[in-house]
């Protein structure tokens, strides 16, 4: 999984170039998963809704409505966000969760169509917009689905949705107030590989859907799995693709009619289309373990300590596997920051091609919740951001300054 280049720009040169650490973007990667996503879903009228979440960065944000990709947003930040980057209200959906209810009026100010996931809100609605207003209902399916407890969204104890167990509520408030429910919506978790999990949480949302008469649109969600390693082989799209394609025919012809088939991925975008860059500031050998440590944190990325989430990581600067050696991959930060984590979600060491102190070290599956969830943590700057478009790489975000960090500041 090693790469040492990305559209035939060495990543020492993009590092030489734009200094570290560094977030590069390749633009080619996110076509790509845009074209297996929707070769999966042929024949179905789908509508693919990027969770900007993942990254919102305008650039990735303008290349995914080039490439007709609508948004799903959870803030009204991210709203103004995708109507700077070109989007109308009517391409962006606002998912929030346990918002105040003026962010809901602002995005139905904009044209977006709002999901709503609580029964008290689901009301509000309806005292506010009665019939005026399209929306979609949040359903909590009661599945287990994701690849940590943290990223689980569907099981019975998440705060996400309204519990199908609720129906009679739903159905009582949207008769009471003539809501004009246009789509159900759930989002199983992230990190899902198989389509039963998918099918089976669907299967929930389906049988829900007989008692909503004017239905347009069922919302899957996405969470689709991304292969973090080479022995790790990700989400089989094709095959997901298939199963959900057919589960949602079958739907649509009881149902009585042709409904559109949203999705909402945001990791499967843009995941492997990152590669984080660091410069390796010591070689710290320990009679225990040898540590590498880099010239970046949690502050920048905290997946790892977050999540124990694995991101394989290479030696950009060497390519000569004959000398390599076990090594943990830490960070700057006055905490415990390891990067190098292990499939179990552990603290653990990385094979790596022999490392000097000057070398680059590059982390890979770094364009989701990578710069998105960076912070300001021990006022250390930002990183830069870089896409690769055309064989050519240019910053979308310029590296921070001490004027950044004190701008709002007295």
């Amino acid at each position: 999984m090693a790469y040492y280049s990305i559209q035939n720009i060495p990543l020492t040169d993009l590092a030489k170039e734009f200094g570290t650490p560094l977030y590069v973007y390749d633009a080619d990667k996110i076509r790509e998963k845009i074209s297996v996503l929707r070769a999966a879903f042929e024949g179905i009228d789908l509508t693919i809704k990027y969770a900007a979440k993942a990254n919102t960065n305008l650039s990735i944000l303008r290349l995914m409505r080039e490439n007709g990709v609508d948004m799903d947003v959870v803030s009204p930040q991210e709203l103004e966000l995708g109507l700077i980057a070109g989007y109308t209200g009517s391409n962006i959906t606002f998912t929030p969760s346990g918002v105040h209810f003026s962010e809901i009026e602002y995005a139905v100010s904009q044209g977006a169509i709002v999901n709503l996931d609580n029964l008290s809100v689901l009301e509000r609605f309806g005292q506010t917009y009665g019939s005026s207003q399209p929306c979609l209902i949040r359903i909590k399916p009661h599945v287990f689905g994701g690849g940590n407890e943290k990223i689980m969204t569907a099981h019975p104890e998440s705060k996400f949705g309204i519990s199908i167990h609720q129906k009679a509520e739903i159905l009582a408030i949207v008769e009471q107030y003539k809501i004009n429910v246009i789509g159900l919506h759930q989002h199983t978790g992230s990190d899902i590989k198989d389509g039963k999990t998918f099918e089976q949480a669907a299967s929930a949302l389906f049988d829900f859907a007989y008692d909503f008469k004017d239905l347009q649109i069922i919302d899957l969600g996405g969470g689709f799995k991304v292969p973090y390693s080479p022995e790790d082989p990700g989400v089989n799209m094709q095959e997901v693709g298939q199963i959900m394609s057919n589960a949602f025919r079958a739907f649509c012809e009881k149902y009585g009619r042709e409904l559109r088939l949203w999705v909402e991925p945001g990791k499967f975008l843009v995941s492997e289309s990152g590669t984080f860059l660091t410069e390796t500031n010591v070689v710290k050998r320990d009679p225990v373990k040898t540590f590498v440590g880099i010239n970046s944190g949690l502050n920048h990325l905290i997946r790892p300590m977050m999540y124990g989430s694995y991101h394989y990581i290479f030696n950009a600067s060497n390519q000569d596997s004959s000398k390599q050696e076990e090594y943990r991959v830490t960070g700057y930060i006055c905490e415990t920051d390891t990067f190098s984590f292990d499939f179990t979600g552990k603290q653990n060491e990385r094979l790596l091609n022999e490392v000097q102190e000057g070398d680059i070290i590059a982390l890979a599956n770094a364009g989701a919740y990578g710069f998105t969830m960076a912070s300001h943590y021990n006022s250390r700057f930002l990183p830069a951001e870089v896409l690769v478009d055309g064989g050519v790489a240019r910053v979308i975000r310029k590296r921070e300054t001490l004027e950044d960090i004190l701008r709002n500041q007295e």
